[in-house]
């Protein structure tokens, strides 16, 4: 087993851990470490580390890949540190964190047996900080927020604990975006793990890395994420919940999984590592953890027979008679009538065909998205089409989902953004409308610049629905005909108006659909991706032709006249064609929206005006924007005249791997 240091500078109270015994009578060249037996934990799988307690040191012991729970392993520890016996704040100097960014907490010495497993940090709180407020830090290059002690001020030192899992992390391969992200900190909504639960909460950083508590909505900051809360009991065969939107801080995520056995699999330490995996790495993760969630063969597997002339009505009463630990069972495929094994191949052609099915707008439940036709959005009006099953067709759907990426099978239906952002509880934000109605968004913001005239525009708080021609005034808010926007409430209207086209217009629906999709795959395991991670697992990486992409490419603005011979032109297919598969498909999604390619190729990209809009690189000056920028409903880059190629593919990168954070970058 492979020891790691860390936390250095623990004084000798330590005692070691229950499950260590040193080998007796060794003889020991000078310098020589001795070595150690220690026992394995429980819950402990091969390739995952444990923390154990040696000589002073806390390490991190990695379990061998052939090993299981109550073998022991032997280990040589290291040296312990020269300042081993040096008092509190030895590890880390006793260093204060003045702010989020760069200066770890002190670590502190914890002479307490029963805190074996957590560690002790001591941290000055930052300026302007009240007592009540959190404000967040970089521990262990975990990004935690703590909340000011009621007794104390800024200026002052106060304690916490973290578990050592969480601190002594591995330094493993960061994806390409943690990279980003650390090296550019910017403001933005971020993942942080509580020190009072250690759940995962969204909270937003201000400038100077302070945590922003503003209440009003404002179009450019506020956000709001989907919470779904459960009813009944756990072991309910078909849970019941309720989805509605709340501030970022009300949106949080467990951070352990228990297996079906009571066991916990996986802890918030084993998410944090995998949050900073490359993509591929975190696909493996992920797979790895659904096989272990998976329920045995022998315990039972499920024989899904359907009749191909009744696919979707068979498949539906099939997937919808199943317990959850049925979902969670290996499936075998046969089609009535039909000759065939079933050895992957069936299963395939099922999760196709039935998504295939579902996401025809023919059916009804859903229609393609105004913006981007190759995207799918919920019908609101599903219900006309299918008056006595649509909410079961859509508890279905999530069920086949989330079946279909514990099972490792691909979606055929590329979803518009903000449901991948619902799926994930990531925030939502005013800008997101673009992506779904920029003439209505283009409206809202227009009533923004109006100012005190706005009261002579005649609107109020309800919004007027059409379906199948008939018109319907639905209240925004409880009694809104009766309110008029006025310059004081507009930053109400605002939000209620995204409120209601982000969730309210087909709440019913989205509500089953992730009633079904959690039935299948535990929420924390999405704390891993991004919303555009989640669309390249559940799609598959799409095929891309580049000599289809580059014939089917137009130049416009600074580049119009020399097109693909322009200097920066040619740097930026030299770049991309140097691109992995994923990102190209990053790239799609930034400039298209969706990382879906045409059936017909690129040259059938439309446009959100339903016409071709063939992929447009337009050329801007340096002094107009510094990064690359996107026109999703155009299928359009800006890309400004870098003067070199390393500046380019510097800039093109940032651009488009932070696109899935949510930050603008100016």
């Amino acid at each position: 087993g492979a020891a790691g240091g860390g936390g250095g500078g623990l004084p000798d109270v330590l005692r070691d851990s229950d499950n260590v015994t040193k080998i007796p009578n060794q003889t020991l060249a000078p310098g020589e470490q001795p070595a150690y037996m220690v026992r394995i934990p429980e819950g402990v799988r091969g390739g995952t580390q444990f923390p154990v307690t040696i000589n002073g040191q806390q390490l991190m012991v990695t379990c061998p890949n052939m090993a299981r729970p109550g073998m022991s392993v032997r280990i040589v520890p290291p040296p312990p540190p020269d300042n081993a016996n040096g008092g509190a704040g030895g590890g880390g100097g006793g260093q204060s964190a003045t702010n989020l960014m760069n200066r770890p907490p002190g670590r502190i010495a914890n002479p307490n047996k029963q805190n074996d497993k957590t560690q002790m940090f001591e941290v000055v709180v930052p300026k302007g900080v009240k007592p009540g407020q959190p404000f967040a830090l970089l521990a262990g290059g975990v990004r935690v927020l703590v909340t000011c002690p009621k007794n104390a001020t800024s200026g002052q030192k106060i304690r916490f604990h973290l578990p050592i899992g969480l601190v002594n992390r591995p330094d493993g391969p960061k994806s390409k975006l943690a990279e980003i992200k650390l090296s550019y900190d910017k403001d933005g909504w971020t993942r942080t793990i509580r020190a009072t639960d250690m759940k995962f909460q969204w909270t937003r950083f201000d400038h100077q890395g302070g945590v922003d508590t503003r209440t009003r909505f404002d179009t450019e900051r506020s956000a709001y994420v989907r919470k779904l809360e459960f009813f009944g009991s756990d072991s309910d065969r078909m849970r019941t919940g309720k989805v509605s939107l709340v501030t970022p801080e009300k949106g949080v995520v467990d951070s352990k999984i228990k297996s079906a056995n009571g066991q916990d699999l996986v802890s918030y330490s084993d998410i944090a590592s995998a949050q900073m995996k490359s993509y591929e790495d975190k696909i493996q993760w992920f797979q790895d953890t659904c096989a272990q969630l998976c329920v045995e063969w022998n315990e039972g597997h499920m024989r899904m027979n359907v009749r191909r002339d009744y696919l979707l009505s068979d498949s539906m009463e099939a997937v919808m008679s199943l317990s959850r630990k049925d979902l969670r069972k290996v499936w075998r495929f046969e089609f009535i009538g039909e000759a065939g094994i079933d050895a992957g191949g069936l299963a395939r052609e099922w999760f196709e065909l039935v998504t295939e099915e579902v996401f025809d707008p023919d059916m009804g439940l859903w229609q393609t998205s105004a913006t981007n036709q190759m995207c799918m959005q919920i019908n609101p009006a599903s219900e006309i089409s299918c008056p006595d099953d649509h909410l079961i067709y859509f508890r279905f759907i999530g069920r086949v989902m989330g079946k279909a990426m514990f099972d490792r099978q691909l979606v055929k239906g590329h979803m518009v953004k903000h449901l991948y952002k619902h799926i994930l509880g990531w925030p939502i934000m005013f800008n997101d409308l673009k992506d779904i109605d920029e003439e209505y968004y283009n409206s809202l913001k227009g009533l923004k610049d109006m100012g005190a005239d706005v009261e002579y525009v005649g609107v109020d708080f309800t919004v007027m629905e059409e379906t199948l021609g008939v018109k319907s005034t639905v209240d925004l808010v409880p009694d809104g005909a009766n309110i008029d926007v006025t310059e004081d409430n507009l930053p109400e209207y605002i939000e209620a108006c995204l409120k209601y086209r982000m969730l309210g217009r087909y709440e019913a629906q989205l509500n089953e659909l992730l009633l079904g999709f959690f039935d299948v795959i535990p929420e924390p395991l999405l704390t891993i991706f991004d919303f555009q991670e989640l669309e390249l697992l559940m799609c598959g990486l799409p095929e891309i032709d580049m000599q289809d992409w580059q014939d089917n490419t137009e130049y416009s603005g600074e580049y119009d006249r020399d097109g693909p011979n322009h200097e920066v032109c040619v740097w930026f297919w030299e770049i991309v064609s140097e691109y992995d598969h994923e990102m190209r498909a990053r790239l799609m999604q930034f400039v298209t929206g969706t990382s879906g390619v045409p059936a017909r190729g690129f040259g059938s990209l439309q446009g959100n005006d339903g016409n071709v809009r063939k992929f447009t690189i337009h050329g801007v000056s340096l002094e107009t924007c510094v990064y690359p920028r996107s026109h999703t409903c155009f299928n359009r880059i800006d890309l400004p005249l870098y003067e070199d190629r390393d500046d380019l593919e510097e800039k093109l990168k940032i651009a488009i791997t932070m696109a899935s954070t949510g930050f603008d970058i100016e």
